[in-house]
């Protein structure tokens, strides 16, 4: 079977480092579905409105190796345990194929690549090709009682994050909520540990220095990029 992306994803996170480790994490966290031109029509989305939230399928187009083997080690067992591929949401899978959950937050049907569906709590990066689009069913989806194995909710740890004002005035309060999600989930490799390290991220059009020390993430800067 040959698949082809319906569409393309807009977000301000234009590399993957950073990109929450799983969807509906970082609620600020906003992007955008534009679909190529064969499916850019009103009736391709006709009663999508009806719904609040979207199950997206993509491809992890940053990944430069697919899957080496049946075992991963997955980043919420600090890196250091293994566990079969099929139990774990491992960016490395023998298809590349990902799945998330996306509100819906509405829906530019006058936009020049429009009809465009706006969203968030995406964990995609800028341009990650869309395969599929779905609407969530919460009668079949949901599944309150469900168990999480390894990965429960008191695995996810959060950080504090320090803006300076200077940023905070420049950047705007919208998308430093968006980038203070972000970064409060750590997007450092689990075998990361050096509080005085400065790190990088492309986030919108600006280029974010930060560093973490213990539980505190600390923007050292956040300078536009210039366009080429």
């Amino acid at each position: 079977m040959e698949i082809r992306p319906v569409a393309h994803f807009r977000s301000p996170l234009k590399t993957k480092f950073g990109i929450p480790k799983q969807s509906g994490l970082a609620h600020s966290l906003k992007g955008s579905i534009v679909f190529e031109p064969e499916w850019r029509t009103p009736d391709a989305i006709r009663g999508i409105d009806g719904f609040s939230y979207l199950w997206l399928i993509w491809g992890f187009s940053a990944n430069k190796h697919e899957a080496a083997g049946t075992t991963v080690r997955p980043p919420v067992l600090g890196g250091n345990i293994r566990m079969g591929i099929w139990a774990t949401r491992s960016p490395f899978r023998p298809n590349n194929l990902g799945l998330s959950s996306v509100k819906i937050e509405h829906i530019d049907w006058s936009d020049n690549d429009g009809p465009v569906i706006h969203v968030s709590g995406a964990d995609l990066m800028d341009g990650t090709p869309i395969y599929d689009v779905k609407p969530y069913v919460p009668y079949a989806d949901a599944h309150p009682d469900a168990r999480s194995g390894f990965t429960g909710a008191d695995k996810i740890k959060r950080l504090e994050v320090s803006i300076p004002v200077e940023v905070r005035s420049d950047m705007g309060e919208e998308q430093c909520e968006a980038l203070t999600e972000v970064l409060s989930f750590d997007p450092r490799p689990q075998y990361h540990k050096d509080g005085s390290r400065i790190y990088g991220m492309e986030f919108e059009d600006r280029d974010i220095r930060f560093k973490i020390d213990g539980g505190t993430v600390e923007v050292v800067s956040a300078a536009k990029i210039s366009k080429r």
